[in-house]
């Protein structure tokens, strides 16, 4: 099975929708990220169950 979702893309947790993630990679069905207003704080782990793709103002 594929990820679904790329490294790069924009997505937040459903835990957290108002916090927006960058995916860094993805490993063993694991999703490492970013946060994208803060760079330099540690990374946060995500299962793809937990996170939803970012849609911007104009999508949603």
């Amino acid at each position: 099975m594929e990820n679904k979702f790329n490294e790069g893309e924009i997505v937040y947790a459903k835990v957290n929708p108002g916090l927006k993630l960058i995916i860094r990679r993805y490993v063993d069905k694991i999703y490492y990220c970013k946060i994208q207003d803060e760079p330099g704080r540690k990374e946060l782990v995500y299962f793809e169950r937990e996170i939803l793709p970012f849609l911007s103002d104009t999508k949603r």
